[in-house]
């Protein structure tokens, strides 16, 4: 697969595209909270943080509306809906750039795409009731994340014979039931879940063996943001995770990666920059 039609947008997969993290939450575990004044989410906020993003060379925007940090609770709906669809709408509106929905509701991938979203993005692999129908209905590429257990308990002493193997396993099923909905293997990308039930060595093992799940033979997107495998490894808390952030990228696209969802954007297109002029050099 080399060109992702996302709607009326479309991204050439030849090279790595980053995509910028919005969360419309007030609980996400990185930046909740960051675009809400006096208790509600400041439309103008998140504007200026996109068109922040997308000029320093951000292709995609993935907008979430419900927090998956370890221990999260879930929201309903209705409250997802309202957070989502209308920054969807105004960023389509404005920004020539590939709109995400971060998102297991059915109903939110349905608005979504109805005011632009060219993508979903589901940490729950389209799991949920009427999620594959849904999805398949919007006809937008997909990607399907593996995580071990639900956002509550994904931490609590995960176990695995291989990750890589199980990983790879249940993401290869779940190809199989997206196929069998009409969702074809051109509209399907898969992300490993980095710290979605597993511990550091777990993501450090997937890191490393990111190749593996490419030769399942679908892009692949990863997300290792300021994650927490930083602190165990380095030391560093959430505020002092760049580094670390950024060198697992680098190591994600030299594995094969062809999307990263990060926080900072401009740091990480440099990093991505260099790497394919000296990979181009003669």
């Amino acid at each position: 697969m080399t060109e992702l039609e996302c709607g009326t947008r479309s991204l050439n997969l030849s090279r790595p595209h980053v995509m910028g993290i919005v969360n419309a939450t007030p609980d996400s575990f990185s930046d909740g909270g960051r675009f809400h004044r006096d208790g509600a989410l400041s439309l103008d906020a998140v504007l200026a943080q996109v068109e922040s993003m997308v000029s320093s060379g951000a292709t995609m925007i993935d907008i979430g509306g419900e927090s998956t940090r370890p221990g999260a609770k879930s929201v309903s709906a209705e409250e997802e809906l309202d957070r989502v669809v209308p920054l969807v709408e105004v960023i389509n509106q404005r920004f020539n750039v590939v709109i995400s929905v971060d998102t297991s509701s059915p109903q939110v991938m349905l608005e979504s795409a109805a005011v632009g979203a060219g993508f979903i993005n589901d940490v729950r692999a389209l799991q949920r009731e009427g999620a594959v129908e849904a999805a398949a209905s919007t006809r937008l590429p997909v990607c399907l994340m593996h995580m071990q257990g639900s956002p509550k308990t994904m931490q609590s002493q995960p176990e695995y014979r291989c990750v890589v193997d199980e990983v790879k396993a249940f993401l290869s099923a779940r190809i199989t039931v997206l196929n069998a909905a009409g969702i074809t293997s051109d509209k399907i990308l898969l992300d490993p879940g980095f710290g979605f039930g597993k511990t550091v060595q777990h993501n450090l093992q997937l890191l490393k063996q990111l190749s593996e799940l490419e030769s399942i033979g679908l892009p692949i997107l990863v997300g290792v943001s300021r994650k927490s495998m930083f602190e165990a490894v380095l030391g560093r808390g959430v505020d002092e995770r760049l580094a670390g952030s950024l060198s697992a990228a680098l190591i994600a696209v030299q594995n094969g990666a062809k999307i990263i969802r990060v926080h900072d954007v401009a740091e990480t297109v440099d990093v991505l920059k260099l790497w394919q002029a000296v990979t181009l050099a003669n």
